[in-house]
């Protein structure tokens, strides 16, 4: 209940963060004349010409959750123009809000934000499109090491406490003994942590295959810092899982800068490609990532409508290829050949981009 409260709640920050950073231009307003009540110049449209700010300022509570809808899910014509070109027509799209058509469609930095933000609520509610991995059994030597190690523990931590009631008692100080009872307490916790993620040994024929416990292993690269990251991800797996998950929405605009760069490389060997910018690589690069977010949500939405997983992984295979071609030869105006090898080279770079940015999270889950 609480993660879907949250999911909730991302969805509708995604919204409102979307919100902030799209212009209202193409949207209807209401013709107020009058002052600027922020500025006090004088209206000669729903606009002030000076700040900005609508001259239609309401005060209801009906127009205060019309906003808040407004912010979130965009009930105006520009997210029902822009969906329909970013499925079906997405080169189109990119090209025509590349050359000047602004007002018309959602921008790219707004569409992304609301989509990744809606990815993460919606995994975080229902799950991803193919559904979490089953936990490992856990082996009957590693069950019987955590109920030694909680019996210990049990036991050190009732004698610390009657140690400390003892000194109490006879009006004695505590203070080691409360720092010794925090850290054997914490410890305690962790083992219990641990308990929640192991399950009970199933009944099935024992399995020839091995697992290698590196619990006691000694880590040396090198590299100091790297080494107390990686022995501190060791011992709390946990706490790493948690951060990847929340640094992964976080920080998921980085996975514009990392890939366009190798966008560009795919349009440097010709100079009839060197007439595109930065800038419109950045929009077909943003409006892509949008798109993608939004299908996995769809597949995530089909699976919890029990659509076979056999419909989704086929889903899964062949629309995010045809999506590229498709956007490919209407953004950049490419010829068949031209569209196919740069489709190759793009789900290469694609799984590249998602490599980088998994070891970017790794870091900042490690070292954080």
């Amino acid at each position: 209940m609480v993660s879907g409260i949250e999911g909730v709640g991302e969805a509708i920050t995604g919204g409102v963060i979307a919100r902030a950073v799209e212009p209202q231009a193409g949207e209807a307003t209401h013709d107020e004349g009058g002052n600027c009540l922020n500025c006090g110049a004088e209206l000669a449209g729903p606009y002030c010409h000076r700040c900005g700010q609508q001259g239609h300022v309401h005060r209801t509570l009906g127009a205060f959750f019309h906003d808040l809808l407004h912010g979130v899910l965009h009930f105006e014509g520009k997210i029902w123009r822009t969906l329909p070109l970013l499925a079906w027509r997405p080169g189109e799209l990119t090209r025509r809000y590349i050359h000047g058509e602004r007002a018309r469609f959602v921008s790219p930095i707004a569409l992304f934000l609301f989509s990744v933000f809606l990815m993460f609520a919606v995994f975080s509610v229902l799950g991803g499109p193919f559904g979490a991995p089953s936990r490992p059994e856990a082996s009957p030597e590693a069950a019987a090491e955590i109920a030694r190690e909680t019996r210990q523990l049990d036991q050190s931590i009732a004698s610390l406490q009657q140690r400390r009631e003892t000194l109490a008692a006879r009006h004695q100080s505590t203070v080691a003994i409360d720092a010794q009872l925090r850290v054997l307490r914490q410890q305690r916790q962790a083992i219990g942590a641990a308990e929640s993620f192991v399950l009970v040994p199933s009944a099935a024929p024992e399995r020839t295959s091995r697992t290698i416990d590196l619990s006691d292993a000694e880590i040396d690269t090198g590299f100091a810092w790297l080494d107390h990251a990686i022995g501190k991800a060791r011992d709390n797996p946990s706490l790493l899982l948690y951060k990847l998950e929340t640094n992964a929405y976080k920080f998921s605009w980085a996975l514009i800068p990392i890939s366009v760069p190798f966008v560009w490389l795919l349009f440097l060997h010709r100079r009839r490609y060197r007439a595109y910018r930065a800038y419109d690589h950045v929009v077909f690069v943003t409006y892509s990532i949008a798109f993608m977010s939004l299908f996995l949500v769809t597949l995530s939405l089909l699976r919890a409508l029990w659509v076979p997983e056999a419909v989704i992984g086929l889903a899964f295979t062949f629309v995010p290829p045809i999506h590229i071609y498709r956007d490919l030869r209407g953004a950049y105006q490419l010829g068949r050949f031209s569209a196919l090898w740069r489709t190759a080279a793009l789900l290469a770079i694609a799984f590249l981009a998602a490599m980088i940015f998994f070891v970017l999270l790794l870091a900042l889950g490690a070292l954080g």
